[in-house]
């Protein structure tokens, strides 16, 4: 078996966050500069360059994803424990809306630019709903037979370009 060699890695900066309720999935918007990390019932917005906080958006029970629409400074947050999205300003970081998800526990989200849709996996309910992201509403819904977690776009654009 051959081990892949280990390099160009180290890590450059430890960043505190206040509190103990947990984390899910951070999420990098590389164009804005900017981490979303998932805590508990809030996003917590940190500029990646100064690694100082740029705020935090609230109340996102069972918080585990954020997914950003570039072209329309909207971001989205799967709320698992309100069975919800939260629509957000990304340069205010203020809520401008709310949607309903079509099933229980929403977590994994993708946002996908060409359609413009945001797709949430919801983790109890073994679906995904679709929302359309500059209406703000579910345009529809799929079973997926099984228990999601990742995407492999997420998976991707968990990494800052160099």
């Amino acid at each position: 078996m051959t081990i892949p060699a280990v390099g160009g890695y180290r890590l450059v900066q430890t960043i505190a966050i206040a509190g103990d309720d947990g984390w899910d999935h951070p999420t990098v918007d590389s164009a804005a500069r900017r981490l979303y990390v998932t805590h508990g019932t809030h996003v917590v917005v940190i500029d990646v360059d100064s690694g100082k906080l740029v705020g935090k958006i609230d109340d996102t029970p069972g918080v585990h994803f954020t997914v950003i629409d570039p072209e329309l400074d909207r971001g989205f947050i799967s709320n698992g424990g309100a069975a919800r999205l939260t629509i957000f300003n990304t340069n205010t970081l203020e809520t401008i809306g709310q949607v309903k998800s079509t099933g229980e526990n929403p977590g994994p989200t993708v946002f996908d630019p060409a359609t413009k849709r945001v797709f949430t996996f919801n983790l109890n309910s073994h679906n995904a709903t679709v929302v359309d992201s500059e209406e703000g509403n579910v345009v529809g819904a799929f079973d997926l037979g099984g228990r999601p977690e990742l995407s492999a776009q997420m998976q991707k654009e968990m990494f800052l370009p160099t």
